[in-house]
């Protein structure tokens, strides 16, 4: 097991009404608060309305409109608030995209240049404004890790960024904001979780057993309570264990004493940064094409684990073991309404060596779980297609 930092000092309120505590949270940092928020659900569902009414005392400046994929353009006009208005504390109110823009916001709100060197470069994130977040959607872990990613549409680039300050100081966390999500954005946002927790399973280290036995339970209360939120959208049982999963698949919980580059996430980026589309979506097309064309004689014995643990699948031979656990991942995406090709969602083959190429430039997958090179990247793709 491989030495680790875990210094988990987000204030979670999770449950129902705890958006309640929202003024006793921000009250520390002052009274001047950037409310960042997205297309306008929160207006739909009321939100938007309690969290005014809350902070009838605050002096609260708006940003709305983030985008799903938050552009730089974004962040660049929360930054320019924060520095005129003299803001004390970013305020966001939505899913992770919401709050990944809020983090380079509050990092841009002191810094003199553009914010989008902070996403390059993140050695020149300096002082942070304190963030505290309302979680809307179970996908991202944002509300409780130091991770941004941000989409610059004009480079076609989509950057992953980060510092320890960005870690929220405060997140609440209402399943039942999640009552009114769309169909397809909880499926995306599933397999969002899913991604992350792969990312830090199929990893070279392989004595952290503590955390893959956190990520198994993960996966498996993912694989049990999706169906069940797609079928009845006001179960709260199923609600809270995702937006719970959400929270611990991404706060370092099981990447502790693991490590190593990620792999389907850097490169669903590049089919974000050139097409713009749902990160989940992206994820649950890749990851099954991944794991197929990774297994081998040095992997099976993993893939072989997660198909017994995860899938309870008793096959005694390995590769056969190994083959239905990523026959069943793939099976539950598409169960779950999320369409499986490239093709499907509007993508040809035209840009697929530029996003391997990029993939490649911007990502170091050459230590991922298996090293990829930009043939390999290729190849993924096209079998995506």
């Amino acid at each position: 097991m491989n030495n680790f930092r875990y210094h988990a000092y987000t204030d979670v309120r999770f449950g129902k009404g705890q958006v309640e505590c929202l003024p006793e949270l921000l009250a520390p940092y002052g009274k001047r608060v950037l409310m960042v928020y997205g297309g306008g659900s929160i207006r739909k569902n009321g939100l938007y309305d309690k969290v005014k009414e809350l902070l009838a005392d605050f002096n609260v400046f708006e940003l709305g409109g983030v985008e799903p994929n938050p552009k730089i353009t974004s962040v660049r006009d929360g930054a320019s608030i924060c520095k005129k208005e003299n803001i004390d504390v970013v305020l966001a109110v939505g899913g992770g995209s919401t709050i990944d823009a809020a983090k380079v916001i509050a990092g841009g709100a002191y810094y003199d240049g553009d914010s989008w060197d902070l996403v390059v470069d993140s050695s020149k994130i300096g002082k942070v404004l304190p963030i505290v977040t309302v979680l809307t959607l179970a996908a991202t872990g944002s509300e409780m890790n130091k991770n941004a990613v941000i989409s610059n549409m004009e480079t076609n680039e989509k950057l992953g960024t980060g510092c320890h300050d960005f870690i929220p100081q405060a997140s609440v966390c209402d399943p039942e904001y999640l009552y009114t999500l769309p169909a397809n954005q909880t499926a995306a946002g599933t397999a969002d979780i899913m991604s992350h927790i792969f990312e830090q399973y199929f990893q070279k280290e392989t004595r952290a057993f503590i955390s893959d036995r956190f990520a198994e339970s993960l996966l498996k209360a993912c694989i049990k309570y999706c169906p069940i939120a797609l079928k009845e959208p006001d179960n709260y049982e199923a609600r809270a264990n995702l937006m719970w999963a959400s929270t611990q698949a991404l706060n370092s919980l099981i990447s502790s004493g693991k490590g190593g580059a990620w792999t389907c996430h850097p490169i669903e980026h590049e089919l974000s940064a050139y097409y713009d589309i749902t990160h989940g979506v992206g994820l649950a097309i890749v990851t099954p094409r991944w794991m197929r064309y990774i297994l081998s004689d040095e992997t099976v014995g993993k893939f072989c684990e997660y198909g017994r643990n995860v899938w309870n699948i008793t096959e005694e031979d390995a590769y056969v073991c190994a083959n239905k656990a990523i026959d069943a991942t793939e099976q539950f995406f598409k169960d779950c309404g999320i369409p499986m090709t490239l093709s499907e969602i509007g993508i040809d083959a035209s840009k697929i060596d530029i996003m391997a190429e990029d993939t490649i430039k911007y990502n170091d997958l050459a230590h991922a779980y298996v090293a990829l090179n930009k043939e390999d990247v290729a190849n993924i793709l096209r079998e995506c297609l």
